[in-house]
């Protein structure tokens, strides 16, 4: 339960109320203490004064004796919450109205004294108190006999022995339950109001949390992380970046499930048709050598030469599936990476073209070079980039019928050169040109014989590693369009 945050917040909001009302306990005592003493002081700070000109205590510029006597015995029987010290210039203690046994001090300090009289309005200034050796308490003073000629001080104890008893009555027993029922109401109150607002913070907190989970567990619906994001419209705190943080990852971990899961389809997928290309030509090439062995003697020698050059001509094709395979895979790792460096397209257009010109010549087909050969120097691999041509010419020459015509066209585009190659074939089915880079697709309608080949998945692997493109189209004259963009070399500034 104490795992819970909710009730880790409510367990802390409640022992931070308990220290708070404690610390306004003490702090409200003091302060209340401090107020009353000021108060009290205030309202009698001539009260000495008063009673040394109400009771006649001077006659004649001298302190009468039986009028003081008398005072101090009039003050112990009606007013005891106050007690009356006669003191000399030195602070020392003449008579008093208190119980003799109660007096612990036989002076008292003057320099509180002299502080008042001094600064009346000076409150609460507090003096000695006779009954205690450590005790101190409010008073009024006044010079006796008169300002002018002082020979002593009568001393008035504000709070004496027996108030102080009431007092220490009363606050223990009324002040101490008003202010623990005060406390407890608003300690009760406080916390209801906290729980209530944590559980108004943390609620969000929580059902994230749930959502969290069930993600994990493999429950969270794209339906309901989209109704946390309508719900973080309401406000922008914390938790509602955090949750959109999560939106943001789940989705981004969806994608990337269904792009493995795509991958691996893929795989799946491709390992079928390998396999499957992989076994025709083996299976071939098996077939004529068992024939050719089982049957030699029985075979013309031109039919043996036949025999072993479709066997060659299977262990070829074999051959090439299999290096096409293994430089697939190396550029799907990045095994194989671009040396990027400038070189002049039209020089290598036309190396390759007249290359592959003794192929064109036995399908008499007319491959040609157009567009403008004065083109500037482009970035890119030369190796890779041959490679790339030699596929698509390759494939223009395979597809073409005889007497036709394949061209390759150079042209300067905006983001740089744009190598076309035209062939004059049957051209691509609209729902097939979408996969032709896919390694391995074939067609459903593709009658011409042999497997599909990794040529064309190499090629676009190459372009993107290159930061060029590849983009295949119909053209409308017939046959396909097979077009690679390759950016133009920007040469420094001289003096840079």
């Amino acid at each position: 339960m104490l795992k819970s945050l909710y009730t880790r917040l409510a367990l802390g909001l409640f022992v931070l109320l308990i220290a708070v009302g404690l610390v306004y306990t003490v702090v409200s005592t003091l302060s209340l203490r401090d107020y009353y003493a000021s108060v009290n002081q205030e309202l009698n700070r001539d009260l000495a004064r008063n009673l040394v000109s109400d009771r006649n205590l001077v006659d004649e510029g001298q302190l009468d004796q039986s009028a003081l006597k008398e005072l101090f015995t009039l003050y112990m029987t009606i007013n005891p919450s106050i007690e009356i010290y006669l003191l000399d210039k030195e602070g020392k203690i003449l008579a008093y109205s208190a119980d003799p046994e109660k007096i612990k001090r036989n002076s008292v300090s003057l320099e509180p004294i002299h502080k008042l009289l001094d600064d009346m309005a000076a409150y609460p200034v507090l003096g000695d108190d006779p009954r205690s050796h450590d005790r101190q308490k409010v008073f009024s003073v006044t010079p006796v006999p008169s300002a002018q000629d002082i020979d002593g001080y009568l001393y008035v104890v504000l709070r004496g022995e027996e108030y102080d008893s009431v007092e220490m009555m009363a606050r223990e027993g009324h002040f101490i339950t008003m202010s623990a029922w005060a406390m407890g109401a608003s300690l009760l109150f406080g916390l209801i109001a906290g729980l209530a607002a944590f559980r108004l913070l943390t609620r969000r907190l929580t059902r994230l949390t749930r959502i969290v989970e069930q993600f994990e567990r493999g429950e969270a619906t794209d339906g309901e992380r989209l109704r946390w994001a309508d719900e973080r419209s309401r406000s922008h705190d914390e938790i509602d970046y955090l949750g959109m943080t999560f939106d943001h990852m789940a989705d981004r971990i969806a994608q990337q499930i269904e792009q493995l899961r795509e991958k691996d389809t893929l795989r799946r997928r491709l390992v079928a048709q390998v396999s499957h290309d992989l076994r025709t030509p083996l299976a071939s090439m098996q077939g004529y050598v068992e024939s050719l062995r089982m049957k030699r003697d029985r075979l013309s020698p031109d039919e043996q030469a036949r025999f072993l050059d479709i066997a060659l001509q299977e262990g070829r094709r074999l051959a090439h599936l299999v290096d096409e395979l293994f430089e697939l895979a190396a550029l799907e790792a990045r095994e194989k990476q671009p040396r990027l460096e400038p070189f002049a397209p039209a020089e290598l257009i036309h190396d390759v073209a007249q290359k592959h010109g003794p192929e064109a010549a036995r399908k008499a087909i007319d491959l040609k070079v157009t567009g403008d050969p004065a083109l500037p120097m482009v970035v890119g691999d030369l190796g890779m980039t041959e490679r790339v041509l030699d596929n698509l010419i390759r494939n223009a020459l395979e597809y073409s019928p005889e007497n036709a015509e394949v061209e390759l066209h150079l042209a300067k585009v905006e983001d740089g050169l744009k190598v076309t190659v035209n062939d004059s074939g049957p051209g691509i089915a609209e729902q097939d040109l979408p996969h032709v880079f896919d390694p391995l697709y074939r067609a459903d309608n593709r009658e011409t014989p042999g497997h599909a080949g990794l040529g064309l998945a190499i090629a676009r692997r190459i372009m993107d590693m290159q930061g060029g493109r590849i983009r295949v189209a119909n053209r409308s004259e017939g046959g396909a369009a097979f077009e690679i963009t390759l950016p133009f070399h920007r040469a420094a500034p001289a003096g840079g």
